[in-house]
């Protein structure tokens, strides 16, 4: 059976893609070590999602209660990374620790600033098929009329619903370093955590795998989201045609430069939130890798938000990602083989031809035709 469990919870836009690149990349190396991660990257998500009773997968062949069977059956150390595991309600977080009895459970939450966190975490939505604008997602929070945000995408409230089913020893914080930190010190904390010996896995995975979009591509992507009605209603075919075709191929590779944010007229409101949050942080019984200063934001500009934009930008950014798309498609056509000609294929066209150009030789009858 399993010693120990390290669950990995999110939450979403703290660099858990570069974590989890990272990890997968690395499993023989961590398999000979003893810590393993089992099945792969989509058994995770798809037991996740079983585990919040979540229709996105339309064909899984992970459930919760498999990812758990295969945990056991390892005489080491086990992590299970999703970071769709922390919007789990308090029973399903219940039933996901149990799950893994008698072995030792961690659970690991990350946390990073808000000034950071509002623009990512509306761009990812819109990235997972969302269709509001920036302003409408912001004024909601700000509201107080958006309460999953704070559920499914903070640290806070993460902690409070899986943290308190273990020890206090065994609840992990790890805090998202600010701009300019070295690339690798989010997976220095992490691996620390766990007890993954220092120069065992293999860093040169980018850590901005999960490459943020511009303000206008974010912007022609929730336009086409909106356009697309009930087409690809479930999630993995979502991914598998509209994030592989249109934005990691053409999306993606524009050069995204220009860049969003809240916008400082609501500077102030943040940083009071940050502030409650580190406060509350700070009085919750955890074990805390990095420093609850990281959470208060450090580098606040004067950036725009994506509805400010011209539509002249928007209209620019959306031909330009038709004229990638062309290119896109021309690039997989050159992949697909051009299908051979079988031998008898060959023998009847040849064939034909020779019937054809005999019958052309004949000249018929006065008045009446061949064909």
């Amino acid at each position: 059976m399993a010693r120990r469990v390290f669950v990995h919870i999110g939450a979403p836009k703290t660099g858990s893609t570069y974590v989890q690149n990272v990890l997968w990349n690395n499993k023989e190396a961590l398999h000979e070590a003893g810590i393993t991660l089992p099945g792969k990257f989509s058994a995770h998500d798809e037991a996740m999602a079983d585990l919040r009773g979540l229709t996105w997968h339309a064909t899984p062949s992970w459930s919760w209660e498999r990812l758990a069977e295969r945990t056991a059956a390892w005489p080491g150390d086990v992590i299970i990374t999703n970071e769709g595991l922390g919007a789990a309600t308090t029973e399903q977080a219940a039933r996901a620790v149990s799950s893994f009895a008698p072995a030792e459970v961690h659970i690991i939450v990350a946390a990073r600033d808000l000034w950071r966190t509002f623009p990512s975490m509306w761009q990812q939505s819109i990235r997972a098929r969302g269709v509001w604008s920036f302003e409408d997602f912001i004024g909601a929070v700000e509201r107080g009329a958006f309460e999953d945000f704070w559920e499914h995408h903070t640290a806070n409230r993460m902690l409070r619903r899986w943290g308190d089913l273990v020890p206090a020893g065994q609840r992990h914080l790890i805090t998202v370093p600010g701009p300019g930190a070295p690339h690798d010190t989010l997976w220095q904390r992490f691996a620390g955590v766990i007890g993954i010996p220092g120069g065992l896995c293999d860093l040169t995975v980018q850590p901005g795998a999960n490459t943020s979009l511009g303000a206008a591509e974010v912007e022609v992507l929730r336009r086409v989201n909106r356009a697309l009605g009930d087409r690809y209603p479930h999630r993995a075919p979502y991914q598998r045609v509209v994030q592989r075709h249109l934005v990691d191929a053409v999306l993606k590779q524009r050069t995204n430069d220009v860049r969003f944010g809240i916008g400082p007229e609501r500077a102030g409101w943040v940083l009071d939130l940050a502030e409650k949050q580190i406060k509350e942080l700070d009085e919750y019984p955890c074990d805390v890798v990095g420093d609850l200063a990281e959470l208060r934001p450090a580098d606040i500009q004067p950036v725009a938000t994506p509805d400010q934009l011209h539509r002249d930008q928007v209209l620019d950014a959306a031909i330009e990602t038709i004229i990638g798309m062309i290119g896109h498609a021309e690039q997989l056509n050159m992949l697909v083989p051009q299908p051979r000609e079988s031998s008898l294929e060959r023998f009847r066209r040849r064939a034909t031809g020779k019937v054809k150009r005999g019958l052309r030789k004949v000249k018929p009858p006065q008045g009446m035709q061949l064909w």
